[in-house]
């Protein structure tokens, strides 16, 4: 299968157009060699190595899917490799000030400041 059509099945990119874009743009390993075109064939027990928001995704094909189905059917086609890595949902929060909805200015500073200090 195309592997610009397995990401899509995969649900790892909402459209057909984005999965080739990210392969024609270099940005897609496939076994640690770059993949050069979105037609590139992938097999079961290939490793997947792309950016996905900020995060690197490291997935290994388990199966090929035959249409894009819900999201269970499609985590069913992948083995995610990296789970030691840390989410950017457990990254601090926007601090809410009471009685105000928004942060001042000195606020947003210090929210940035402790959230380079979360990632180091």
């Amino acid at each position: 299968m195309r592997v610009d059509k397995w990401l899509w099945h995969a649900r790892f990119l909402k459209s057909r157009s984005l999965a080739t874009a990210l392969v024609a743009g270099g940005h897609l390993r496939i076994n640690g060699t770059r993949a050069a075109k979105p037609a590139h064939t992938v097999v079961p027990g290939d490793v997947l190595t792309f950016p996905q928001g900020d995060r690197i995704r490291v997935v290994r094909i388990l199966a090929v899917g035959i249409r894009r189905g819900p999201a269970p059917e499609a985590q069913a086609l992948y083995a995610d490799l990296d789970q030691g890595e840390k989410p950017a949902e457990d990254l601090p929060g926007i601090a809410r000030i009471e009685g105000n909805s928004r942060p001042t200015k000195k606020d947003r500073r210090k929210l940035d400041l402790d959230r380079l200090r979360a990632l180091e």
